[in-house]
């Protein structure tokens, strides 16, 4: 359990000895379920629950939910993935729900193409190398980084250094390599061509914090260009904040945002105030903004407007009722209104 361990480390302790304890726990907890499997979880006069996991394409190892109640059949999408995200299938409806519970993060807009994203990021990484500069790209752990490793290796020189200084990252690319079997036939079809798209000869990983320390002074200092991939993705904690400090006041570097920035991270102030050369605070220090800075959309695990609605429209015998949490106030007004003109038409 990757993502729970992080999680106890982050929010509550790094002590190994209660980290070990609480994994222990999690661990004789814990029921692996297969996907596309009816499990029975409560069987009474009263109350017959079964449960089956399907794919949701968000990262690896996510699933939405289908429960069925006394034959009422409530489906909980969680996170959906987006329709192009490289490495995973797409999710695909169920067959019918009754009531749907879906998400809304981005019930108010869609994802630029695929195709279109990874043409911006060619040339974005083209115009900061020509500076002889590091490219940094905060970017979450799991998801997003192997996506971009797995883009990386199509567009990019097999000369340039590709970094990626993220422990965590690391472990959750790993689990990736080692559990190829889920990959989408896209990806499966790159492995049989002789590619190694989260394995390639000139992807470098950082380990130790005195390692790290070493690459930031030595990328800070250097004329070499590279592109470093570091969290945490909104730039409030994590190795990329080290690399921040050291380069975010040279012009020769670039910032290149992948995902989105919550309002009061200092991703966001970054994202605002560097094309007009402003400034940061980082650890209580200011920074001025030099580097360049970018943004790149379409980088998201997440399904956009058009994917939550065909999600919908893929099922055989739609939902009466239709439950949207997980957005913001407006992306779930702008999803509803979608939703509704899908019904009446």
């Amino acid at each position: 359990p990757l993502v729970l361990e992080d999680a106890f480390k982050l929010g509550i302790s790094r002590d190994r000895q209660l980290v070990e304890q609480y994994l222990a726990t999690i661990e004789q907890r814990m029921l692996p379920l297969p996907y596309n499997q009816w499990h029975r979880v409560i069987d009474t006069p009263e109350h017959r629950v079964d449960i089956r996991l399907q794919r949701a394409g968000h990262i690896l190892g996510s699933a939405y939910v289908e429960v069925d109640h006394n034959g009422t059949r409530i489906v909980f999408s969680s996170d959906l993935g987006a329709s192009h995200t490289p490495l995973l299938p797409a999710p695909k409806s169920p067959e019918r729900a009754d009531v749907l519970v879906l998400e809304s993060t981005y019930g108010d807009r869609n994802h630029e193409s695929r195709e279109d994203r990874k043409h911006r990021l060619k040339a974005a990484i083209d115009r900061a190398l020509q500076n002889q500069g590091t490219v940094l790209i905060p970017a979450f752990s799991i998801g997003r980084t192997q996506e971009l490793l797995y883009e990386l290796e199509e567009i990019i020189s097999d000369k340039l250094p590709v970094i990626l200084d993220s422990p965590l990252a690391a472990k959750f690319t790993a689990a990736y390599r080692e559990l190829q079997s889920y990959w989408d036939e896209e990806a499966r079809a790159r492995l049989q061509q002789g590619c190694k798209p989260l394995a390639f000869d000139n992807l470098l990983t950082v380990e130790s914090h005195h390692e790290h320390l070493k690459m930031v002074r030595h990328l800070a200092n250097s004329a070499r260009p590279a592109i470093v991939i570091a969290g945490s993705g909104m730039c409030n904690a994590g190795r990329i904040v080290n690399y921040l400090k050291a380069m975010l006041g040279d012009e020769r570097h670039a910032v290149l945002f992948v995902g989105y920035q919550a309002e009061g991270t200092p991703g966001r102030d970054i994202q605002r105030y560097g094309p007009d050369n402003g400034y940061v605070w980082l650890d209580d220090e200011k920074h001025t903004i030099r580097a360049v800075v970018e943004t790149i959309g379409g980088y998201s695990a997440h399904a956009d407007q058009q994917g939550l609605v065909n999600f919908v429209k893929g099922m055989k015998h739609r939902p009466e009722d239709i439950r949207l949490v997980h957005g913001e106030k407006h992306a779930k007004q702008a999803l509803r209104e979608k939703l509704e003109t899908f019904a009446l038409t």
